[in-house]
């Protein structure tokens, strides 16, 4: 390890981990039914921040999933909610009740009621921005921290690349840290948006394949044979109803995506379903065919959500050299 560079990496990203409480400004992207109890304590414990992702669990199995990750670890973690999620309420009081600190909204805008919510309960608040005009908009609603994840990322993504969001919002925003997400898969590009103002990275396509990861054999083995140009985008049937886009692996569920879509247009333009619930149901699809792929093994018919940076992943490690190696890498390329 080189001594010099690992002390201007933690000067570089001190405000990052004064923030997380954290020795390494390193988050855990939240990816649902992979990022519980077991891969979450292993992320904190190694001197990150791992992050529990609620996706559509219920208030009572969040309340579960919570207890069993501070059974595992001391060391401070998060927990992601869904802001469109219909109990985001119950959810918010749930975290709160466990005296989590960190709450990180996701899946669409935040309302103002919820960041209060939250902060009067005591904890802080991330938020993700795809725009300066939108981070400046978060941070007057009281957002602690942003998070600024690229189209290289794997789930749910936006539309633009993570070196142009960097580029676009890192030097105008001071006020709180930033972590940067989407296709970072060594060191040397962490230090890269580091030195151009971040706090810290997330990173959770590295984390899939870990010892600690719960993910199925099959999962972890067409994940490290994946390719970046395998991690394609979900194709939008109808402009008139627009979807958040998912990267995964192709295979047949991509396919079984466009019926899927097809079939809840259908029950929009018949009145069965508003907008909004007709988006519920799209996102129960992608919960129920991820379940199938990470803990079925069902790789064929089910979701294999992945960031481009997969090609990176080629073999099972534990989370501690998985950070290790990152860390060596950026104070390496910081020398």
């Amino acid at each position: 390890m080189n001594t010099e560079g690992l002390k201007k990496l933690n000067q570089l990203w001190k405000k990052g981990t004064d923030f997380l409480g954290t020795e390494y400004a390193i988050m855990g992207g939240a990816m649902s039914w992979l990022s519980e109890s077991n891969l979450v304590s292993a992320i904190s414990n190694a001197g990150g921040f791992g992050v529990i992702a609620c996706g559509s669990m219920t208030p009572d199995l969040l309340s579960k999933v919570i207890e069993e990750t501070f059974a595992k670890t001391s060391k401070p973690f998060g927990v992601n909610l869904i802001t469109m999620h219909p109990d985001i309420d119950a959810l918010i009081d749930v975290t709160l009740a466990h005296n989590v600190k960190y709450v990180v909204l996701a899946g669409g805008i935040p309302t103002g009621d919820s960041i209060k919510r939250i902060k009067d309960g005591g904890a802080k608040v991330i938020c993700f921005s795809p725009a300066l005009i939108l981070a400046k908009k978060l941070i007057r609603s009281g957002a602690d921290a942003l998070v600024v994840e690229g189209s290289e990322a794997g789930g749910h993504i936006g539309p633009v690349s993570t070196s142009v969001l960097a580029q676009e919002i890192l030097p105008h925003i001071q006020d709180v840290p930033v972590f940067v997400a989407g296709g970072i898969g060594r060191g040397e590009v962490m230090a890269s948006y580091l030195q151009m103002g971040a706090a810290g990275a997330q990173l959770g396509t590295m984390f899939v394949c870990s010892d600690e990861s719960i993910a199925h054999e099959n999962f972890k083995k067409i994940f490290m044979r994946g390719n970046a140009r395998d991690a394609t985008v979900s194709v939008q049937v109808d402009k008139r109803f627009p979807v958040i886009p998912v990267r995964a692996l192709k295979n047949a569920a991509s396919e079984d995506f466009l019926d899927v879509q097809r079939e809840v247009i259908d029950k929009y333009n018949s009145g069965k379903l508003d907008m909004g619930a007709a988006q519920l149901e799209i996102e129960r699809y992608w919960a129920g065919a991820l379940r199938s792929a990470v803990i079925d093994g069902d790789v064929e018919r089910g979701s294999i959500m992945a960031g481009q940076s997969v090609g990176m992943v080629k073999k099972i490690q534990p989370v501690s050299e998985i950070i290790a190696n990152l860390i060596e890498q950026a104070a390496e390329q910081i020398a």
